[in-house]
């Protein structure tokens, strides 16, 4: 491909301009607000009704594994048609609507698929109420970002519960979004939350979900394989270390790419995550990542939200020098 077309596609995906790093501006100002998530609800929405629809529709136990297994790519190949369609589609029209300033509308397509503010949003809640020693609050408060059952938690396993559910989900929450957005503009940006929704709802290894789900947990796999390397690159740089445990401990997690931003922060901050957690009603024995203090508190998770910060100031750095060198 020539730099002509080479550059007319960029520039029709919505990935040239500063069109990343005016999302993540958007993103970190304004998040996606409450009052307009109970108006409108969140575009994500959207694809967990279809993952829905098809799940209601082909998974149901008279049907063989088999066939889940078939429906379940057909459902994946849907959502990621539907996010990366419209994601193009929306691109190519930009133009004809704003001109030159059309990269910025890109942009405000692109925002709402970044969550810098909602995480940040979330999980200082349970910081605020691990500081006042109000157990009950940050339960209830942690309770929201993470699954396991947090009824059994005392203040140390809260405060482990957020700085994991942090790091992780800076990997699939901001680091993978903006990896797709730079690679191929909306169409890969959307494409990828349509992936990674489906990954969140039916890519489970339980009974009910292993067959139709498979599809679904191995595309987010090889769509999160670099971005969480480059994601727990940028919270050691944040955090100003980590590089040894998250070597070391990286694989240690269940999933192929969660354990390296996990392993990063537990490095950064000096103290292990993971370890044994209860899940409806059950224990899983999870190895420990990381080495120093189990023993955590507020001040952990408000070291845990600094790192996060200004590891998404890298990625603010990293979207406008691909915005320059384009």
């Amino acid at each position: 491909m020539d730099q002509t077309r080479w550059r007319g596609w960029t520039r029709r995906c919505g990935i040239v301009e500063p069109v990343a790093l005016v999302a993540l501006m958007l993103d970190a100002a304004v998040g996606w607000p409450a009052s307009v998530y109970a108006r409108i609800g969140h575009p994500v929405g959207g694809f967990a009704r279809l993952i829905g629809a098809c799940e209601a529709w082909w998974n149901r136990p008279a049907f063989s594994d088999r066939w889940r297994r078939v429906a379940g790519v057909v459902t994946i190949v849907l959502v990621v048609a539907i996010g990366a369609g419209v994601g193009w589609l929306a691109a190519r029209v930009m133009p004809w609507l704003l001109g030159p300033w059309s990269w910025l509308g890109i942009a405000l397509l692109a925002f709402p698929g970044l969550a810098q503010r909602s995480l940040d949003d979330h999980v200082r809640p349970v910081a605020a109420a691990l500081a006042q020693h109000d157990l009950k609050a940050a339960q209830t408060a942690v309770g929201k970002i993470v699954g396991r059952d947090v009824e059994q938690l005392d203040e140390a396993g809260v405060a482990r519960a957020a700085i994991e559910s942090l790091s992780e989900s800076f990997c699939d929450g901001i680091a993978a979004p903006l990896f797709w957005l730079l690679a191929a503009g909306l169409p890969g940006l959307w494409g990828y939350k349509g992936v990674n929704t489906a990954d969140s709802l039916i890519g489970h290894r339980e009974e009910r979900w292993r067959a139709f789900g498979w599809a679904s947990a191995r595309l987010d796999d090889v769509a999160n394989l670099i971005p969480a390397r480059i994601g727990g690159a940028i919270l050691c740089l944040a955090g100003g270390g980590g590089w040894r445990v998250m070597m070391r401990d990286a694989r240690r997690h269940a999933s192929p790419n969660a354990g390296w931003t996990e392993a990063a922060m537990a490095g950064a901050l000096g103290i292990r995550l993971a370890g044994p957690v209860a899940y409806d009603g059950a224990v899983a024995d999870k190895p420990w990542i990381g080495e120093g203090r189990v023993a955590l508190d507020a001040g952990d998770v408000y070291r845990a939200l600094s790192v996060y910060r200004r590891a998404c100031l890298l990625l603010w750095i990293v979207a406008g020098g691909v915005a320059w060198l384009l």
